[in-house]
């Protein structure tokens, strides 16, 4: 089985995307990431959930987390603003090179998706036919297909 036969379609959205709009597309659909793309739909970045919760949670409450408890609930209420007027690229964790986006060709098999998934440690890989997106391979899909042989 090869990556373009279990890759899914999935959302994506460019570095110039509204960081709110980003965020709550993550929620509702329950996503672990999502692929940063430009405008050609070459994956240039994953933007982890995780990356966006750090986010919203001011740098004082991240040092000690002890504080977070006696925040009031109207603090807590407008922790998302933090996003408004933000763009995906914002969100994006800095790095001191390129960023790292896994990416699975059409015709890599699924231990070699596997192996990249594992050696990345993120939860979701892009496949590419040539250098354009055709599809994303989720931890969980990947499991779901790895399991079904058993």
């Amino acid at each position: 089985m090869h990556a373009s036969q279990i890759a899914e379609d999935y959302p994506s959205v460019t570095m110039d995307s509204e960081a709110l709009a980003a965020a709550r597309l993550l929620a509702e659909h329950r996503l672990p990431g999502i692929v940063v793309t430009d405008a050609d739909q070459v994956p240039r970045a994953v933007l982890p959930a995780s990356q966006v919760v750090r986010f919203l949670v001011p740098g004082y409450v991240q040092d000690d987390p002890s504080l977070a408890g006696v925040l009031s609930e109207s603090v807590a209420d407008r922790i998302a603003e933090a996003l408004q007027g933000k763009t995906v690229g914002q969100l994006l964790p800095q790095s001191t090179g390129k960023p790292i986006v896994p990416v699975a060709r059409a015709d890599d098999t699924v231990v070699e998706v596997a192996a990249l998934m594992a050696r990345c440690r993120c939860p979701l890989i892009a496949v590419v036919e040539g250098k354009r997106m055709i599809g994303v391979i989720t931890a969980s899909r990947l499991l779901q297909v790895t399991l079904a042989k058993t």
